[in-house]
């Protein structure tokens, strides 16, 4: 024992030693005065060039992307069915969702619910689903090896599901259970009734519900499916470790049968007349949560380039922003304040936020509308704007750092019937932006008499709020 500890003893003398030597090599530690600033440092300017998916249509109208990528043995495939919660029938809302999550979970005509999960369990894989107002998303990420099988699977889940109803009445259950629990979660609740206001009269302001649920059976999934899941509305992306050639081969193998029908068309929904004015909600809580916003531009607009920078400046670009600075850092009304700007093709939403102690909620509402002002009256400084544009360009290559992404992101383009060249353009016409095409923008859109404003709250704790807000609506939230 003795011996043993005498050679650990001598091993960590020699240790020690070495790193005294390694140290002794190192040059002398700069003055930390001599190094400069770091937003004094220059560097080239960051270039980025977008690789592209190569496109190709099948017979039966699918629209196939793929983008090689042989590092490793792997393939994912993302499939856009143009279909979302927005067509879902008046009075049933919920059938979209539910008829996604039935796909995979309530089996296919060739296999049980439990058969096609040990499928994937023996893959390794496990399908993704999800569905917004305009779309659905399926995903599946596959071993090379297994792809012939995996998308065999994902073609029976997408053509052919079976619905089980025992799957069925338990999918429902389940989301009853997640519409009853919204309510304990303030700000998912408030952000919610917020799109209901400003998308009020709009297929996009349209959610489900508990009493919506109640209306839905089997039938309604059923239905839904066979309406809108055809080959000429799905885009399939694939992308990973497979030729052009493979993927093509397999795709029509699988899929090339599937019978085509009449396009149905995008569905595009003008901005409706919101409901403009101060809105509350009554919980009784020890802190409210404000929203306050109005439409703004899309995508598709010669201003959204413009928009995306002044909200950057305004909420969205963290602790430097206005609203983040000025209602967090300098006065401490709330532990998270900002904006939010969120552009579909054919419009958009914008809206700033924070979530502050119901004592302060006017004082924070205030300061918020102030900022808002400011920068609708054109007081806009230049160096914010230099900020705004290499932070966001900077960024935006994040959004392409996998060929997955850069598959999904051009096949969705199509899909929103934006420009070619939507994404190559993209950081040349932001760079492009001047203070005159922000302060236009914002004289254009920042109209305070636009304003939608929530309040989720204890609302007897309130006070009083300004006579310029109009007289508040108590409104009741989504059931």
């Amino acid at each position: 024992m003795k011996h043993r500890i005498g050679l650990l003893y001598l091993k960590s003398v020699v240790l020690l030693l070495a790193a005294f030597n390694f140290i002794a090599l190192l040059p002398p530690a700069t003055d930390a005065a001599s190094l400069p600033l770091p937003d004094k440092l220059v560097y080239p300017p960051l270039q980025f060039d977008l690789p592209h998916a190569r496109r190709t249509v099948l017979a039966n109208g699918i629209v196939l992307y793929l983008l090689e990528n042989h590092e490793l043995p792997l393939v994912n495939i993302n499939a856009l069915i143009k279909t979302g919660t927005m067509h879902d029938p008046e009075g049933k809302e919920g059938v979209a969702e539910l008829t996604a999550y039935l796909m995979k979970t309530g089996g296919t005509k060739k296999m049980s619910s439990a058969e096609l999960d040990q499928h994937f369990d023996f893959l390794a894989a496990s399908p993704s689903i999800s569905t917004v107002a305009d779309f659905t998303q399926i995903s599946l990420a596959l071993l090379k090896k297994d792809i012939d099988q995996g998308i065999d699977l994902l073609a029976q889940m997408m053509i052919t599901p079976a619905f089980e109803q025992n799957k069925f009445v338990l999918a429902k259950g389940l989301k009853n259970e997640e519409l009853r629990r919204i309510k304990d979660d303030p700000q998912k609740l408030a952000i919610r009734e917020f799109n209901r206001l400003i998308h009020h009269g709009s297929p996009y302001g349209r959610f489900a519900s508990q009493p919506s649920l109640k209306n839905i059976d089997r039938g309604d999934l059923v239905e839904f499916h066979q309406e809108f899941f055809h080959p000429q509305n799905v885009m399939i992306a694939i992308s990973g470790d497979i030729t052009f050639e493979d993927a093509l081969n397999t795709i029509s193998r699988c899929f090339g049968s599937w019978e085509s029908r009449s396009n149905s068309a995008r569905s595009v929904f003008p901005p409706q007349n919101s409901r403009t004015g101060l809105f509350y909600i009554n919980k009784e809580i020890s802190q409210s949560t404000i929203i306050t916003g109005q439409p703004a531009p899309g995508k598709s607009s010669p201003d959204f380039h413009a928009f995306t920078v002044l909200d950057f400046i305004v909420g969205s670009g963290g602790f430097p922003s206005r609203i983040f600075s000025a209602v967090r850092n300098n006065e401490g009304l709330a532990y998270s304040a900002g904006s939010f700007y969120r552009a579909r093709p054919d419009q958009g939403v914008f809206a700033a936020y924070a979530f502050t102690k119901t004592e302060s909620t006017f004082q924070t509402l205030s300061l918020i509308d102030s900022i808002l002002e400011s920068v609708h009256a054109g007081m806009i400084k230049d160096d914010e704007i230099a900020w705004a544009k290499m932070s966001i360009n900077n960024g935006f290559i994040f959004s392409f750092t996998s060929a997955q992404q850069i598959a999904w992101q051009q096949m969705k383009a199509e899909y929103d019937m934006l420009p070619t060249d939507f994404f190559v353009t993209y950081r040349s016409k932001i760079e492009k932006i001047q203070k005159e095409d922000l302060q236009r923008t914002a004289a254009k859109y920042l109209d305070r008499k636009n304003n939608i404003t929530l309040i989720l709250g204890d609302i007897k704790n309130f006070g009083s709020a300004k006579s310029n807000y109009g007289e508040p609506v108590r409104i009741a939230p989504l059931d």
